[in-house]
């Protein structure tokens, strides 16, 4: 089984896990542009989630990680897979917001709450790095997520359409997604670095995977329904190109590879600043929006300052949040 021991490799695998959660929904933009509901991307996503789980499972955690399935308590297994529910229902909810109202502002507000609800979480649960530069970090992404909400809330309305209804599901999403990674982390055997995996617990490889399958499973019903809301049918999903379906794929693959990074990483630099680190996916997808895809290209005078003032607080607290390993 395959882990880490390096505190500067366990923040890289961390820089890893920010680069990647922040610039996998590039995927749905680039399926949107040929009017690819995201009800029919997000089938596809959910498929590569699970593929590279079991990809990174065989790879790297080895027989043991296999033998753990049949090992582990029944409410380790449980936890994981309703970790991987609960995710599912988070980011379908940030895809729909992503979906109205751009990358610039459902990251920034939606995985940026679920930042602070994740992180204070995991510290509480696992206390590991300094708690003031911690709290400070975090305390600096709550402004940058109000700041962003205040520079979209400056969009014609017209340019902004959905502004209203792409914030209230980043809310939704990030009070929900806070809380699938201190659940997750809950059924890792909490010494996993050491190569010996404790009673009942589960080994990183085999959570990760069953945390693919609740998301998969969950998906069956979750996007269902929001397919029945938007009229989509399985005929249409079907029907869609091969460039299509593989972008999906191809999002749910980069998200996963972040999360299985990040939850390696765990081991050295800690839970709470694992995940936090790891959700400075926001300023990477917040630049995406804002650089790349233009999404404030028809804002009037005077919201510029409300942006860089954002980048600022995503960048300084994400600062604070790595010294914390110090």
């Amino acid at each position: 089984m395959f882990t880490v021991s390096s505190l500067p490799i366990a923040i890289l695998f961390c820089v890893i896990t920010m680069l990647g959660w922040g610039s996998w929904a590039n995927t749905q933009k680039l399926a949107g542009k040929t009017e690819w509901p995201f009800e029919l991307y997000y089938w596809d996503y959910a498929l590569g989630v699970f593929l590279f789980s079991i990809l990174f499972m065989v790879a790297f955690g080895g027989a043991g990680a296999i033998a753990n399935l049949g090992a582990a308590g029944s409410g380790a297994i449980w936890g994981a897979l309703l970790s991987g529910a609960i995710f599912n229902v988070s980011n379908i909810l940030l895809v729909v917001a992503i979906d109205a109202a751009g990358m610039s502002v459902a990251f920034p507000v939606g995985v940026g709450l679920a930042l602070v609800i994740g992180t204070v979480t995991s510290y509480l649960q696992a206390p590991k790095g300094n708690p003031a530069a911690l709290a400070g970090g975090v305390v600096l992404v709550i402004l940058a997520m109000i700041l962003s909400a205040i520079a979209y809330s400056k969009l014609p309305r017209a340019a902004g359409r959905g502004w209203a209804r792409g914030v209230a599901f980043a809310v939704v999403a990030g009070a929900l997604m806070g809380f699938f990674y201190p659940r997750l982390v809950r059924t890792i055997s909490p010494d996993f670095n050491s190569g010996v995996i404790q009673p009942e617990f589960l080994s990183p490889y085999t959570a990760l995977f069953l945390f693919a399958i609740g998301l998969l499973l969950s998906n069956l019903v979750v996007n269902t329904i929001f397919m029945k809301a938007g009229g989509k049918t399985y005929r249409e999903y079907f029907a869609g190109t091969s460039k299509l379906h593989a972008l999906g794929v191809l999002g749910g693959a980069i998200w996963m590879l972040a999360l299985s990074l990040n939850v390696i990483a765990s081991g050295v630099a800690g839970p709470a600043i694992s995940y936090a680190l790891g959700q400075g996916a926001t300023l990477v997808a917040a630049i995406w929006g804002v650089l790349i895809w233009k999404e404030f290209r028809a804002a009037p005078a005077g919201t510029a300052p409300f942006l860089y003032l954002m980048f600022a607080g995503y960048a300084l607290g994400l600062t604070l949040i790595g010294l914390a390993t110090l």
